[in-house]
């Protein structure tokens, strides 16, 4: 039960939820005179309902974003190819949204919708096709699971399911991703929950809970689903989600230009107390402590004896490439040699373990002297994943031809050689489309001594978005797609230094090659 505040102030409810499961978070501060109750006792009135809908319905239709997957059938016609082709569309931003921006996803979904066009178009496409459309965009799993959910619905009759229930049975589709499909494309009463609707109901309701908790989350969906619009329910939802992308911003919101801050409880709690802000809501959580990890990375490559002895093109060596584990980090995909380590190593037991993994796993022999044509460090780089700080110490190594149709008998690793030419058709991935490729150079000349190759794992590119510059000014580069960046740098004066490392040059007077 909740008590009526005796203060002349109107009475706010601040919510916090009685949860068994222990998250860290900072604890809100509760304001005297403010009764205390529990999440699951909190209702939207039916008078609070009709409000933000038609305010929030109206706002929409005015302020709501040009985006590419919500101009297709815009219509109302009811034609069972124009819905599935819009629950395709729905589907897939919506995967490519998740954790990523929506800026960065407008690109990546006009490639996709142009290369696969319909469920169909994507259930023929390989692993390795998709992955080099996705390439830059990260979260690679998600890829994997869009082709394998086009694959089920294909196999099912090719239609996509109508209702949340038989959506969430395809690969990859959770809760979220079935109630925006459904209600979006099948005009589903039925709500959505992400982080921007999380947001925006802790601030119309003042719950100041955990927003990470699972009875939270619950009891989020519970009070989205009173509010979804039934006529328009795609709309709402979206509407609920633009409000909080554009309007109820975690730290900045423009509560005056907000449609529905006549029933926000936060703001009405702010203008009554001004040290109680609207950001208050939801509880700030602790981020988790970053594990840090370290990694031994090689770029092999191969030449054969005729090219080492004349001077013909470089084009035909081989580089070696290992595919990561079906299961975990960047599951599946292609990169460089690499050595995970107990923590900071020396040149010397890097190497030593590198040259295990090399000759174990590929039958590569880098003690025989008369194998090996250059071998150097070329630095170190340290990329962050969300819970993960990995620093990579880089060398470049190259070798005389061996047998590079060697089986692999044990079956411990998938690899393979691929030339050159090869890497650049893999893909490129965002932060390479910045730079100035000059593949004659490095094609051509081979000067090994003149510029470093740096490795850097593929969710990089994420971080460099839309306009933002690449965190240094001298760069010649490729890219190998899904997982691998390659960055060399060149030094024009007289200074003949090599190995420049990511973070810091070691000449003031190097210059881009052009």
């Amino acid at each position: 039960m909740k008590k009526k505040n005796s203060n002349t102030t109107p009475a706010i409810v601040d919510t916090i939820t009685k949860s068994k499961k222990r998250t860290r978070q900072l604890k809100p501060k509760h304001e005297p005179g403010f009764t205390i109750g529990d999440i699951e006792d909190i209702q939207f009135r039916k008078d609070e309902v009709a409000d933000i809908r038609a305010s929030l319905l109206k706002w929409y239709d005015v302020n709501q974003r040009d985006l590419p997957w919500r101009r297709i059938n815009q219509s109302d016609v009811n034609d069972d190819d124009e819905i599935d082709s819009k629950a395709y569309a729905v589907w897939v931003s919506e995967i490519m949204l998740q954790q990523t921006r929506v800026q960065t996803v407008i690109s990546y979904f006009n490639r996709w919708m142009e290369k696969w066009p319909t469920v169909h178009h994507l259930a023929q496409a390989s692993i390795e096709e998709v992955n080099e459309v996705w390439a830059g965009l990260g979260y690679y799993r998600r890829a994997r699971f869009l082709l394998e959910g086009a694959k089920m619905v294909v196999e099912d009759g090719g239609k996509f399911p109508r209702s949340v229930s038989d959506l969430r049975r395809v690969k990859g589709i959770g809760e979220y991703t079935a109630g925006a499909i459904a209600s979006i494309a099948f005009k589903e009463a039925v709500p959505v929950v992400d982080g921007n609707v999380i947001r925006v109901i802790a601030r119309l309701k003042t719950i100041s809970a955990n927003p990470k908790d699972i009875a939270t989350i619950k009891n989020v969906w519970r009070l989205a689903g009173q509010l979804v619009d039934s006529h328009r329910p795609g709309d709402f939802n979206q509407a609920v989600m633009e409000l909080g992308a554009t309007l109820c911003t975690p730290i900045s919101p423009n509560c005056s230009s907000c449609p529905v801050s006549a029933q926000c409880n936060a703001l009405l709690n702010s203008k009554h107390d001004p040290s109680a802000l609207v950001t208050r809501y939801p509880a700030k959580v602790e981020k988790v402590k970053q594990r840090h990890d370290y990694s031994a990375v090689t770029v092999v490559e191969i030449f054969d004896s005729e090219q080492l002895t004349g001077n013909t093109s470089a084009s035909g060596s081989k580089f070696l490439l290992v595919k990561r584990p079906e299961e975990g980090l960047l599951a599946g995909l292609w990169e460089f040699p690499s050595v995970s380590l107990n923590g900071k190593a020396d040149l010397v037991t890097r190497r030593r373990v590198v040259d295990d993994f090399l000759k174990k796993s590929f039958g590569l022999n880098v003690h025989r002297a008369s194998d090996i044509v250059s071998r150097d460090e070329v630095g170190e780089y340290v990329h962050i994943f969300t819970h993960i700080r990995l620093k990579m110490y880089i060398e470049l190594l190259v070798l005389r031809a061996q047998d590079l149709h060697r089986k692999n008998d044990k079956g411990l690793v998938c690899y393979k050689y691929v030339d050159i030419k090869t890497l650049a058709t893999m893909g490129l991935s965002t932060g390479v489309r910045k730079v100035k490729v000059s593949w004659p150079f490095l094609l051509d000349s081979r000067r090994y001594d003149d510029f470093a190759i740096v490795v850097v794992i593929d969710a990089v590119a994420a971080s460099f978005k839309d306009d933002n510059q690449l965190p240094f000014d001298l760069y010649l580069g490729w890219a190998i797609q899904m997982q691998i960046l390659v960055f060399g740098f060149i030094c024009n004066c007289d200074c003949s230094h090599t190995g420049f490392g990511l973070n810091k040059l070691d000449c003031n007077r190097s210059e881009p090659v052009r």
